[in-house]
Protein backbone atom coordinates (compact mmCIF):
# COMPACT_ATOMS: atom_id res chain seq x y z
CA UNK A 1 0.00 0.00 0.00
CA UNK A 2 1.42 3.38 -1.01
CA UNK A 3 2.20 5.78 1.79
CA UNK A 4 -0.09 8.77 1.87
CA UNK A 5 1.46 12.19 2.15
CA UNK A 6 0.06 15.28 3.86
CA UNK A 7 -1.89 13.35 6.53
CA UNK A 8 -1.19 16.00 9.21
CA UNK A 9 -2.54 19.46 8.60
CA UNK A 10 0.21 22.08 9.24
CA UNK A 11 -2.53 24.46 10.41
CA UNK A 12 -2.78 22.41 13.62
CA UNK A 13 0.76 23.44 14.55
CA UNK A 14 0.13 27.04 13.58
CA UNK A 15 -2.81 27.08 15.98
CA UNK A 16 -0.68 25.47 18.68
CA UNK A 17 2.07 28.05 18.14
CA UNK A 18 -0.49 30.82 18.45
CA UNK A 19 -1.65 29.41 21.81
CA UNK A 20 1.96 29.04 22.99
CA UNK A 21 2.66 32.66 22.04
CA UNK A 22 -0.43 33.89 23.87
CA UNK A 23 0.55 31.92 26.96
CA UNK A 24 4.12 33.29 26.83
CA UNK A 25 2.86 36.86 26.42
CA UNK A 26 0.63 36.48 29.46
CA UNK A 27 3.50 35.04 31.50
CA UNK A 28 5.71 38.00 30.54
CA UNK A 29 2.92 40.39 31.51
CA UNK A 30 2.56 38.64 34.86
CA UNK A 31 6.32 38.76 35.51
CA UNK A 32 6.39 42.52 34.99
CA UNK A 33 3.48 43.00 37.41
CA UNK A 34 5.00 40.65 39.99
CA UNK A 35 8.33 42.53 39.85
CA UNK A 36 6.46 45.78 40.49
CA UNK A 37 4.65 44.14 43.43
CA UNK A 38 7.98 43.02 44.90
CA UNK A 39 9.26 46.59 44.69
CA UNK A 40 6.19 48.03 46.46
CA UNK A 41 6.38 45.30 49.13
CA UNK A 42 9.98 46.30 49.85
CA UNK A 43 8.90 49.93 50.13
CA UNK A 44 6.22 49.04 52.69
CA UNK A 45 8.67 47.13 54.86
CA UNK A 46 11.33 49.82 54.45
CA UNK A 47 8.90 52.37 55.90
CA UNK A 48 7.50 50.07 58.60
CA UNK A 49 10.99 49.00 59.70
CA UNK A 50 11.18 52.45 61.31
CA UNK A 51 8.62 51.21 63.84
CA UNK A 52 11.44 49.25 65.46
CA UNK A 53 13.23 52.49 66.35
CA UNK A 54 10.28 54.88 66.77
CA UNK A 55 8.49 55.52 70.08
CA UNK A 56 4.75 54.81 70.02
CA UNK A 57 4.03 58.53 70.46
CA UNK A 58 5.67 59.23 67.09
CA UNK A 59 4.40 56.17 65.27
CA UNK A 60 1.62 57.99 63.41
CA UNK A 61 4.18 59.52 61.03
CA UNK A 62 5.48 56.05 60.13
CA UNK A 63 1.97 54.71 59.56
CA UNK A 64 1.08 57.70 57.42
CA UNK A 65 4.23 57.24 55.32
CA UNK A 66 3.28 53.61 54.69
CA UNK A 67 -0.07 54.53 53.12
CA UNK A 68 1.39 55.45 49.71
CA UNK A 69 3.33 52.19 49.15
CA UNK A 70 0.31 50.25 50.43
CA UNK A 71 -1.86 52.01 47.86
CA UNK A 72 0.72 51.11 45.22
CA UNK A 73 0.43 47.48 46.30
CA UNK A 74 -3.38 47.63 46.07
CA UNK A 75 -3.18 49.02 42.53
CA UNK A 76 -0.58 46.45 41.48
CA UNK A 77 -2.57 43.56 42.94
CA UNK A 78 -5.55 44.82 40.94
CA UNK A 79 -3.48 44.60 37.74
CA UNK A 80 -2.24 41.16 38.78
CA UNK A 81 -5.81 40.02 39.38
CA UNK A 82 -6.93 41.18 35.95
CA UNK A 83 -4.07 39.41 34.16
CA UNK A 84 -4.02 36.27 36.32
CA UNK A 85 -7.75 35.70 35.92
CA UNK A 86 -7.15 35.02 32.22
CA UNK A 87 -5.30 31.83 33.22
CA UNK A 88 -6.23 28.72 35.23
CA UNK A 89 -5.61 29.98 38.78
CA UNK A 90 -4.03 26.95 40.47
CA UNK A 91 -1.87 26.16 37.45
CA UNK A 92 -0.07 29.50 37.68
CA UNK A 93 -0.56 30.89 41.22
CA UNK A 94 2.92 29.74 42.29
CA UNK A 95 4.23 32.60 40.13
CA UNK A 96 2.84 35.24 42.51
CA UNK A 97 1.88 33.50 45.76
CA UNK A 98 5.04 34.51 47.65
CA UNK A 99 4.71 38.15 46.63
CA UNK A 100 1.04 38.19 47.67
CA UNK A 101 2.03 36.73 51.05
CA UNK A 102 4.61 39.51 51.46
CA UNK A 103 2.02 42.16 50.58
CA UNK A 104 -0.42 40.71 53.11
CA UNK A 105 2.20 40.44 55.87
CA UNK A 106 3.19 44.09 55.35
CA UNK A 107 -0.43 45.23 55.58
CA UNK A 108 -1.00 42.99 58.62
CA UNK A 109 1.96 44.63 60.39
CA UNK A 110 0.70 48.09 59.42
CA UNK A 111 -2.75 47.18 60.75
CA UNK A 112 -1.32 45.78 63.98
CA UNK A 113 0.61 49.00 64.57
CA UNK A 114 -2.64 50.95 64.23
CA UNK A 115 -2.59 51.90 60.58
CA UNK A 116 -6.05 50.56 59.73
CA UNK A 117 -8.60 52.82 61.40
CA UNK A 118 -11.78 51.28 62.77
CA UNK A 119 -15.31 52.63 62.45
CA UNK A 120 -15.37 56.11 63.88
CA UNK A 121 -11.80 56.79 62.75
CA UNK A 122 -10.19 55.24 65.84
CA UNK A 123 -6.69 53.83 65.47
CA UNK A 124 -5.87 50.88 67.71
CA UNK A 125 -2.58 49.06 68.20
CA UNK A 126 -2.61 45.28 68.54
CA UNK A 127 -5.44 44.60 66.09
CA UNK A 128 -5.45 41.57 63.80
CA UNK A 129 -6.89 42.18 60.35
CA UNK A 130 -9.05 39.27 59.19
CA UNK A 131 -8.72 37.65 55.78
CA UNK A 132 -11.97 39.36 54.80
CA UNK A 133 -10.58 42.76 55.78
CA UNK A 134 -7.43 42.02 53.77
CA UNK A 135 -9.61 41.17 50.79
CA UNK A 136 -11.42 44.50 51.15
CA UNK A 137 -8.16 46.44 51.39
CA UNK A 138 -6.63 44.66 48.38
CA UNK A 139 -10.00 44.69 46.56
CA UNK A 140 -9.82 40.99 45.68
CA UNK A 141 -12.04 38.04 46.64
CA UNK A 142 -10.86 35.60 49.30
CA UNK A 143 -10.92 31.80 49.45
CA UNK A 144 -12.85 31.35 46.18
CA UNK A 145 -14.41 27.94 45.62
CA UNK A 146 -17.10 28.61 43.00
CA UNK A 147 -15.03 30.07 40.16
CA UNK A 148 -11.51 29.94 38.78
CA UNK A 149 -10.05 33.42 39.14
CA UNK A 150 -7.54 35.39 41.18
CA UNK A 151 -8.15 35.49 44.94
CA UNK A 152 -6.43 35.59 48.31
CA UNK A 153 -6.10 32.07 49.69
CA UNK A 154 -6.29 30.92 53.30
CA UNK A 155 -2.76 29.51 52.95
CA UNK A 156 -1.38 32.88 51.84
CA UNK A 157 -3.08 34.59 54.79
CA UNK A 158 -1.74 32.04 57.27
CA UNK A 159 1.79 32.29 55.85
CA UNK A 160 1.56 36.08 56.25
CA UNK A 161 0.41 35.65 59.87
CA UNK A 162 3.53 33.63 60.64
CA UNK A 163 5.68 36.40 59.14
CA UNK A 164 3.78 38.88 61.34
CA UNK A 165 4.61 36.81 64.43
CA UNK A 166 8.31 36.88 63.51
CA UNK A 167 8.19 40.66 63.01
CA UNK A 168 6.43 41.21 66.34
CA UNK A 169 8.93 39.05 68.23
CA UNK A 170 11.64 41.36 66.92
CA UNK A 171 9.56 44.42 67.81
CA UNK A 172 9.18 43.19 71.40
CA UNK A 173 12.93 43.23 71.91
CA UNK A 174 13.41 46.58 70.20
CA UNK A 175 10.59 48.15 72.22
CA UNK A 176 12.53 47.46 75.41
CA UNK A 177 15.51 49.29 73.91
CA UNK A 178 13.21 52.29 73.37
CA UNK A 179 12.07 52.13 77.00
CA UNK A 180 8.60 50.91 76.02
CA UNK A 181 7.64 48.18 78.46
CA UNK A 182 3.95 47.96 77.60
CA UNK A 183 4.26 46.84 73.99
CA UNK A 184 6.19 43.60 74.77
CA UNK A 185 3.34 42.61 77.12
CA UNK A 186 0.78 43.30 74.39
CA UNK A 187 2.83 41.35 71.85
CA UNK A 188 3.24 38.48 74.31
CA UNK A 189 -0.51 37.99 74.66
CA UNK A 190 -1.17 38.56 70.96
CA UNK A 191 1.22 35.91 69.65
CA UNK A 192 0.16 33.46 72.36
CA UNK A 193 -3.39 33.83 71.07
CA UNK A 194 -2.20 33.30 67.49
CA UNK A 195 -0.21 30.26 68.55
CA UNK A 196 -3.31 28.79 70.20
CA UNK A 197 -5.25 29.47 67.02
CA UNK A 198 -2.71 27.69 64.84
CA UNK A 199 -2.80 24.66 67.16
CA UNK A 200 -6.49 24.27 66.37
CA UNK A 201 -5.77 24.01 62.63
CA UNK A 202 -5.15 20.69 60.90
CA UNK A 203 -2.73 21.93 58.25
CA UNK A 204 -2.22 19.88 55.09
CA UNK A 205 0.33 22.20 53.47
CA UNK A 206 3.82 20.92 54.44
CA UNK A 207 5.54 24.29 54.17
CA UNK A 208 2.83 25.97 56.21
CA UNK A 209 2.90 23.26 58.86
CA UNK A 210 6.69 23.48 59.23
CA UNK A 211 6.63 27.27 59.54
CA UNK A 212 3.74 27.21 62.02
CA UNK A 213 5.72 24.80 64.21
CA UNK A 214 8.26 27.61 64.65
CA UNK A 215 5.71 29.94 66.26
CA UNK A 216 6.33 28.31 69.63
CA UNK A 217 9.93 29.54 69.53
CA UNK A 218 8.79 33.11 68.87
CA UNK A 219 6.36 32.78 71.80
CA UNK A 220 9.26 31.72 74.03
CA UNK A 221 11.41 34.61 72.77
CA UNK A 222 8.79 37.16 73.78
CA UNK A 223 8.04 35.39 77.07
CA UNK A 224 11.75 35.72 77.88
CA UNK A 225 11.57 39.47 77.18
CA UNK A 226 8.56 39.89 79.48
CA UNK A 227 10.13 37.69 82.16
CA UNK A 228 13.29 39.80 82.08
CA UNK A 229 11.19 42.93 82.52
CA UNK A 230 9.44 41.37 85.50
CA UNK A 231 12.79 40.53 87.14
CA UNK A 232 13.84 44.16 86.72
CA UNK A 233 10.48 45.41 88.07
CA UNK A 234 9.81 47.20 84.78
CA UNK A 235 6.44 45.72 83.93
CA UNK A 236 3.53 48.19 83.72
CA UNK A 237 1.68 48.38 87.05
CA UNK A 238 -1.57 46.94 85.73
CA UNK A 239 0.30 43.85 84.55
CA UNK A 240 1.96 43.42 87.95
CA UNK A 241 -1.43 43.73 89.62
CA UNK A 242 -2.93 41.08 87.30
Amino acid sequence: MAAQSGMVDPAIFKDLQSMVDQDAALRDELRDIIQALEKHNRNIMFVLSRAHSTPVANLSDVLKAAEEPIQNVVETVSKLSQSASKLPYYKFNSMWSRQVQEAVSGILFWGWLGGQKQDGGESKCGRLLTIEELGEILKVPVNLKDRDEFHLTIEEYLQALITLVEELARLARNSVTLGDYERPVLINQFIKDLHAGFQILNLKNDSLRRRSDGIKYRVKDVEDVVYDLSLRNLLPKKEVEN
